[in-house]
């Protein structure tokens, strides 16, 4: 067994630093004015730094004697004094130090190869000054690619550009990213992005690198087009172009379809024009939304709330054997206006969060099943002993949220689309009703097909509610 005496040794080569005597090189450190002699020793900066090593291996005593003489022009002279420290005594202090001194220290660390404070100052700066980072965010992305051992700040900065990347464009020029920052960002099935926009700015980014070529791909030569696919070689495969509405593959992708490789255009084509055609294993999938960033629930998933927006704007639901590999349809958000086991179950408090609030829907979980059903409301709820008329509402039904097992049924009787009244709670019709004998006293629920096109639920009995949500649509910013 050793016993390790690391403080007092740290301590005495500390004094050695600080001592006049026995040194054997001077360091001249910084640019005028403000430039600084180091006096030092080869063999403790030879084994501490590799870079140093190399360095001095060309420059030892010549045989007159005279001492050896290197310049580190790049590092100021406080930075190098803090290495120094590093170096002779193992140890370094922040304390006091701005944060932009720290990032300086970093590259004056990754300069000479100093790999133990290099790999300590990242982590340091990613647990302690995230907030300045992302502020300066453009000055730690463009340090964080100017070495291969910055490889945590690069995760970092790849991080913050896929949790918030409509921070990015706004404040960085999204064209001057390195190519190897870029495929980072776009590869990440994590991606905070809607896949045409990744197409758009792949593009924005390659017709930057090209500076010859104007925007207009009608205008493209054969030679055009070569260039631009070497340029975006290595982005190409990573977008999900599968996951495209048919919309914007007219419209974005087939402009520039000599991009693509030409098998992979027909399948595309394929997949649109014949929804039936089957899939082939090696598409990439959507990309992961974060579903707190388009709704706060507790009973449905993201693939539910895009089916029924789906459903409020008549876009085509054609059940292709692509559904699951396109992008969901969330052009809005759902702004949680009532739960119940948070806000309670009664019509009072319904009446209170959910009343002259328009555009909402209402999602109710079957107790100790995962059938959810519900309905749409475009117009305002109320609580007067009235009907509320529209030809929008519809109702439906998801058995154990699976949107393959939805049903969804649009109001027949527009005059009786919703059931107003202090004592209920969202009430389409007489088709779901939710109410109670009194406005503080919990729902009673039942279902049975009356004003609605479709029967959404097996049994017309009563049941119970284990929870219910009443959402307010908006259009995301």
């Amino acid at each position: 067994m050793s016993t390790q005496f690391f403080s007092k040794l740290s301590k005495n080569y500390i004094e050695l630093l600080d001592d006049d005597e026995y040194y054997d090189i001077t360091i001249e450190v910084g640019e005028d004015p403000n430039v600084k002699i180091f006096r030092a020793h080869m063999n403790i900066l030879c084994y501490r730094s590799p870079y140093l090593r190399r360095t001095l291996a060309s420059n030892k005593k010549n045989r007159d004697n005279s001492l050896a003489h290197i310049k580190l022009s790049n590092i100021s002279p406080e930075i190098f004094q803090i290495i120094l420290k590093y170096i002779y005594g193992g140890i370094i202090s922040l304390n006091g130090q701005d944060t932009s001194e720290i990032l300086n220290l970093l590259l004056a660390a990754d300069e000479l190869l100093l790999q133990e404070l290099v790999d300590y100052l990242q982590k340091y700066l990613i647990e302690n000054k995230t907030e300045w980072m992302e502020q300066h965010f453009e000055l730690i992305h463009r340090t964080s690619f100017q070495s291969n051992s910055l490889l945590e700040l690069q995760q970092f900065c790849t991080d913050f550009m896929v949790k918030s990347p409509e921070k990015i464009f706004k404040s960085l020029d999204f064209t001057s990213l390195p190519e190897k920052s870029l495929v980072q960002l776009i590869k990440r099935d994590d991606l905070q992005m809607k896949e045409i926009e990744v197409w758009e700015h792949v593009l924005k980014w390659g017709l930057a690198q090209n500076h010859t070529l104007i925007p207009d791909p009608n205008t493209w030569s054969n030679d055009d087009f070569k260039a631009m696919k070497n340029v975006l070689q290595h982005c190409l495969s990573l977008i999900r172009f599968f996951s495209l509405s048919s919309k914007d593959f007219l419209e974005k992708v087939r402009p520039y379809k000599r991009l693509l490789n030409h098998q992979l255009y027909e399948d595309l084509l394929k997949s649109h024009l014949d929804p039936k055609s089957e899939p082939n294993d090696s598409i990439l999938f959507p990309r992961n939304i974060r579903i707190e960033s388009i709704i706060d629930t507790k009973i449905v998933t993201l693939e539910i709330a895009s089916t029924i927006l789906k459903w409020i704007d008549k876009t085509v639901i054609n059940n292709s054997r692509f559904d699951h590999l396109r992008e969901l349809y969330l052009p809005y958000k759902f702004q949680l206006l009532l739960r119940g086991s948070r806000d309670g179950f009664t019509p009072k408090k319904f009446h209170e969060l959910c009343d002259d609030k328009y555009n909402t829907i209402t999602f109710i979980k079957v107790e100790g099943t995962e059938e959810i059903i519900g309905g749409y409301n475009p117009i305002m709820w109320s609580s007067s002993d009235n009907w509320g008329k529209t030809k929008h509402s519809f109702v439906f039904s998801f058995k154990e949220k699976d949107i393959k097992s939805a049903i969804i049924s649009n109001i027949k009787d527009t005059e009786h689309a919703l059931n107003y009244g202090a004592k209920r709670g969202p009430c389409f019709g007489t088709d779901i009703i939710i109410r109670a004998t009194g406005e503080f006293v919990n729902y009673n629920i039942r279902y049975q097909k009356f004003f609605y096109e479709k029967k959404i639920r097996d049994t017309g009995n009563e049941f119970s509610i284990e929870d219910y949500e009443v959402f307010q649509i908006k259009e995301r910013e």
